[in-house]
């Protein structure tokens, strides 16, 4: 089986969100699983050439609606998936950003979904390799299904399936439908697209004509269903239900070791980590110019600063904890002004108990996950979610909101009733929730540590990987294909 992962960032490349870490790590696990995944994404000026090992693969005129573009194709090896890059002026190669302003991102996002067909074409061409699916990743590639659509009359596309992958939902390249006449993307005239007005939704136009759609977790599959969290599109997706599958991301665990990790102060495991892990705790609260002490609970936050985060639920939580209570705070991240405001006022009004790097700090993060004794994400919609399993991964229990892959991942504390959890669970969007439920969290850790260390212990052996998941990728790509080849055959 042959799939081609299109997305518009992929780890270690270019990311900006967790679209990044999911593409970056599941062609890796798939093709441990026999498949043969390769990666297309745009080849952004920001993106080490030198650095990667990254050279020319070959070069092609590509003719459109405005005229013809040079493209030219790099490529790279990376832990053993084939990685394609296109650069075409003027739309990609001299950025040094991935996003940029979205008068532009519109036409140049088009132009990537036609031009990742033509790459395919030339792949099979030149090298003899050819997509069984192309599997697209939120609106910036949600063109391809409908752009497939229209191919499948050519014997070579005809039965080549396609299934999209929604991280967000809340992000859907609304509005655009001039933006797509303009590069030449005419006649969406799905029934579904027609019925709910939505032939201007790129995102939209990916859930009607895909074969197979997916998200990132079984319980954002069910939200999304719904205008609380689907917004327009909540009714298309009910439509297509009967082809949605929530998948759960996985983490890279061979990256992600707290055994092996060579950024960390003292390695530890799911055996040893009651006495080596704490060098970790006394550095992190070192280095965030707090107290060392290891009796005091250390909270901990990795996160873009937005409202999504639950930052307005956050705030005001730890204010009042830390005005009150024995317990230390460290938050990474950078986003909103006024987020960033609030956590700068906070860290200085107690700062003996409470710091805010406002930074993008990729080693401060891993020391957070090994430091903190636990790691808040009161998160308003969470799709999937990387930190929580970061943090079970490395020891700091999740206290977390019951919503998306939060709700399928962090197994609620039972209070000793039959020594269960992996975290500590909230379900309303209100600040006495957060506030009490870290309360809740802060007692356990002072009352009952050996039921704190076994947490602990049962959240490190969590299986976060990839493996099921990409089985779970594998069997939705064969039902595309079956679907597209029913189609194919009922023509």
């Amino acid at each position: 089986m042959n799939v081609f992962i299109v997305s518009a960032e992929v780890v270690p490349f270019a990311k900006v969100g967790g679209l990044a870490d999911v593409v970056g790590s599941l062609p890796t696990a798939l093709r441990k699983e026999g498949v043969d995944a390769r990666v297309i994404m745009p080849g952004y000026g920001l993106i080490n050439h030198e650095k990667y090992d990254i050279s020319r693969l070959f070069s092609f005129q590509y003719q459109h609606r405005t005229g013809t573009s040079d493209v030219h194709v790099y490529t790279c090896v990376h832990h053993g998936v084939p990685i394609y890059f296109v650069q075409a002026s003027p739309y990609f190669g001299n950025e040094s950003t991935v996003y940029t302003d979205w008068n532009w991102d519109v036409p140049r996002f088009i132009f990537f979904n036609q031009i990742a067909l033509a790459v395919a074409s030339q792949l099979q061409e030149r090298i003899g390799w050819f997509p069984d699916v192309f599997h697209v990743n939120d609106w910036h590639t949600a063109l391809i299904p409908f752009l497939l659509d229209k191919s499948h009359h050519k014997t070579q596309w005809s039965k080549v399936a396609s299934v999209v992958s929604i991280h967000n939902i809340a992000y859907q390249g609304n509005g655009v439908g001039g933006f797509m006449w303009h590069m030449g993307v005419e006649e969406r005239n799905h029934s579904l697209l027609e019925y709910h007005g939505l032939t201007d939704n790129m995102l939209g136009i990916a859930i009607a004509y895909s074969d197979m759609v997916s998200t990132v977790s079984p319980t954002y599959a069910n939200e999304i269903q719904y205008p609380h969290a689907g917004y327009e599109l909540a009714s298309l997706v009910r439509d297509r239900k009967a082809d949605l599958v929530g998948i759960l991301n996985g983490i890279d665990v061979d990256k992600w070791n707290p055994e092996t990790d060579e950024a960390l102060i003292s390695n530890f495991n799911a055996h040893n980590f009651a006495d080596a892990r704490i060098e970790n705790k006394r550095h992190l609260q070192s280095y965030a110019r707090l107290p060392v002490r290891d009796d005091i609970p250390l909270i901990g936050v990795v996160s873009r600063l937005t409202w999504q985060k639950g930052f307005d639920l956050a705030i005001p939580a730890l204010r009042q904890l830390l005005s009150d209570t024995e317990v230390q705070v460290v938050v990474l991240g950078t986003g909103d002004s006024s987020i960033e405001n609030d956590l700068r006022q906070l860290s200085l009004q107690y700062k003996w108990k409470a710091t805010a790097f406002l930074e993008f700090d990729a080693a401060l993060a891993q020391h957070i996950y090994a430091g903190s004794d636990m790691f808040l994400m009161p998160s308003h919609f969470e799709p999937c979610g990387i930190g929580q399993m970061l943090a079970m991964r490395y020891g700091a229990l999740p206290v977390v909101r019951e919503t998306g892959g939060l709700a399928d991942t962090v197994v609620n504390y039972d209070n000793g009733a039959a020594d269960n959890g992996t975290g500590f669970v909230f379900q309303w969007e209100e600040v006495d929730a957060v506030l009490g439920t870290l309360r809740w969290a802060i007692d356990t850790y002072y009352t009952r540590p050996k039921a704190w260390r076994r947490m602990q212990q049962r959240a490190m052996e969590t299986d976060v990987s990839w493996k099921t998941s990409a089985n779970q990728y594998v069997d939705v790509y064969r039902k595309a294909i079956q679907k597209r080849k029913e189609l194919v055959d009922a023509r």
